[in-house]
């Protein structure tokens, strides 16, 4: 402990001059109490029981205060004056700004100068950025701090806590930022502006936004003129690390791109401390005025306008900003007749509904375009599935229709593939005619052939299917089927191959008594060997001649 209260005699914690690298590299100068407010919120409702607001605020920022001191011991900062109402000014030295951009993470090049000399004459234009950043963040307390304060500390706390929040972090803004028209960014020319503050916190929907912040002091023409400076700045371009030409802000600060026709420039926030002689409610519609080419949009058939290149352009007062925060409805963007929250006063509310409809009509269009089409589909599928149904086949045996898993089994098959055995029949059908074929009851010989050693070597079979007598419809006996199928050479074929053997015999005898002693020609032809030898030698050739 001894050796630590040698190296900061005032007893300082890490935590506390973290604190102050922080805020004073963001800010350049501030006082002790502005160091407290935004690196430890939680200590504003602490000593709430001393007797006077001066003693109170001596006690919450005692511990920033010895900070400071053993920071000014090391070298890192020093006293820079004092504000009109006494405060003591705190700024830090090159060494301090090293030591910040370790804490900020940003290179010791964008660190900026250290403001010495701001509070000679009161730093009253610094005191109000400090007080506009202190503003757009609304610090939160931390609870867990102060979980052994008395409830009204706790209560006060937690309503703060409860309130709507700022924007961004104290590592979200930078102050003091050349906006070189003409030179670079390190040695930036004449005819460009001074950001007062910059403003970066994507997380919170406010990718990149300049404030400005005015005493009242200056005129309406004085602040055109610093927000045509702004205008030349924007419309600079320069080469990218790609070797594209770029807008030169682009090459520094990162925002989603514009959509096609409405890429406006970066908005500017003017904020107005009412302690010179200037009425801003009088100075801003006269600016509204004067820098009208800077803003104004193109309307839309839609309702909404386009602002491509152009600047958004918002005030508002800074006790407002005080008292309602980013969140609250305080913000007057110029061309627009009402109040809006700051998300609300650096967009376009109205194109983003004018979006949102045109996205709902061109869903609902999809959507009925896609109803068109099932529809159109279900009824191709159901005229393609009648006509399906139409082309069924029917059972020849019971009249019903077949199955699908029928109708594909009788389908053609691939070469060498089993046919079907009864294409015309349902299942049930086939299933009967097959268990009436193996039946006992059934003659087996109905689907035989004729014995192979009973046909002559130039026999050949036209029928496999067992013939039915035409005149007595009997079917065929064995031999008279094998008669009626001797068409080879040399053979000679029946003269009525379509009568069964007693339908011939009978057919036989009926002429013989109808035709007494009648020879009838075919039975000269049914008897060639019966006639001499002259002709047994005569083959086919010699029956043509006859």
């Amino acid at each position: 402990m001894a050796g630590k209260r040698k190296t900061n005699p005032a007893g300082s914690t890490n935590s506390f001059r973290g604190d102050v690298l922080r805020v004073l590299g963001v800010l350049k100068v501030a006082t002790a109490d502005q160091i407290q407010r935004i690196g430890a919120p939680h200590l504003t409702f602490r000593h709430a029981d001393k007797p006077t607001p001066s003693e109170q605020k001596q006690a919450r920022t005692a511990a920033h205060t010895g900070a400071l001191s053993d920071m000014r011991k090391h070298g890192l900062s020093e006293n820079g004056g004092s504000t009109e109402t006494g405060d003591k000014l705190r700024n830090l030295t090159l060494k301090g700004l090293q030591a910040a951009s370790y804490e900020l993470g940003r290179p010791v090049t964008e660190m900026g100068s250290t403001a010495r000399g701001a509070g000679s004459s009161g730093a009253s234009h610094p005191m109000t950025v400090n007080e506009t950043v202190i503003a757009m963040l609304r610090p939160k307390p931390n609870m867990a701090k102060l979980a052994d304060d008395p409830a009204e500390v706790r209560a006060a706390a937690q309503a703060a806590v409860d309130a709507p929040a700022g924007i961004g972090t104290i590592a979200s803004y930078w102050t003091e930022v050349p906006l070189p028209a003409t030179g670079t960014w390190n040695a930036p020319g004449k005819g460009g502006a001074q950001a007062d503050i910059v403003l970066t916190a994507p997380q919170d929907h406010v990718p990149l936004l300049f404030i400005e912040a005015d005493n009242c002091h200056e005129t309406a023409e004085e602040l055109a003129d610093k927000l045509e400076k702004y205008a030349r700045f924007f419309r600079r371009k320069a080469k990218d690390t790609d070797g594209r030409e770029r807008p030169m802000w682009r090459t520094c600060w990162t925002i989603p791109d514009g959509r096609y026709g409405d890429a406006p420039h970066p908005p500017v926030l003017l904020v107005f401390n009412r302690i010179g002689e200037r009425n801003p409610n009088r100075t801003v519609p006269r600016l509204q005025e004067l820098t009208r080419h800077l803003w104004q949009g193109e309307r839309q058939r839609g309702g909404h306008h386009l602002y491509d290149r152009k600047i958004p352009i918002i005030a508002v007062g800074l006790n407002n900003l005080r008292e309602h925060g980013p969140a609250g409805a305080v913000f007057l963007r110029f061309g627009r007749d009402h109040k809006q929250p700051l998300l609300e006063a650096i967009g376009n509310p109205r194109r983003e509904a004018a979006d949102a409809r045109e996205q709902e009509e061109s869903k609902a269009l999809q959507a009925e375009y896609q109803a068109q089409v099932r529809r159109a589909a279900q009824e191709r599928a159901a005229k393609q599935a009648a006509e399906r149904e139409a082309r069924r086949p029917v059972c020849t045996g019971c009249g019903t229709k077949f199955t699908d898993a029928r109708w594909e089994a009788t389908q053609p098959k691939d070469w060498g593939a089993p046919k079907d055995s009864h294409p015309h029949l349902c299942d049930g059908c086939k299933q009967t005619a097959t268990a009436a074929a193996a039946s006992p009851a059934v003659s087996t010989r109905e689907h035989q052939e004729p014995d192979c050693a009973e046909v002559g070597p130039h026999d050949f079979r036209r029928n496999t299917r067992r013939p039915v007598c035409t005149e007595c419809g009997a079917d065929f006996t064995d031999e008279r089927w094998r008669a009626t199928e001797r068409v080879g050479w040399g053979t000679t074929q029946e003269p009525r191959p379509t009568l069964c053997g007693d339908c011939d015999q009978r057919y036989e005898t009926d002429w013989e008594q109808a035709w007494p002693g009648v020879k009838r020609q075919d039975q000269d032809r049914a008897v060639p060997e019966q006639k001499g030898n002259e002709q047994k030698g005569t083959g086919w050739l010699s029956r043509l001649r006859r």
